[in-house]
């Protein structure tokens, strides 16, 4: 029970973090057409890659130089020291 807790408490405060540095969040051109192809969006991947992180269902966790965030069965990667949003992909 308390490994669950300590893991709670550190998701809560990775997305702290990241919506902390929320400005900072941008991507490439490739990476904006690529998002947009691989999450079938026609609006601004990274506007819509910012309200799936302050979603309040999200969850946001760090994996090696990467955070991650999973919603809506998507997850979309994002590089912790640029901010820079890689990819997103659905997951089935």
């Amino acid at each position: 029970m308390l490994e669950i807790i300590q893991w709670i408490l550190k998701v809560v405060c990775v997305k702290e973090k990241l919506i902390h540095n929320i400005d900072k969040i941008h991507t490439t051109t490739m990476g904006y057409d690529r998002i947009k192809k691989n999450l079938n969006i026609e609006s601004d991947p990274v506007n819509y890659c910012i309200d799936k992180i302050k979603d309040n269902n999200s969850i946001v966790y760090k994996k090696g130089k990467n955070y991650y965030i999973e919603i809506d069965n998507i997850v979309i990667t994002i590089n912790s020291s640029s901010y820079t949003i890689i990819t997103g992909h659905r997951i089935n």
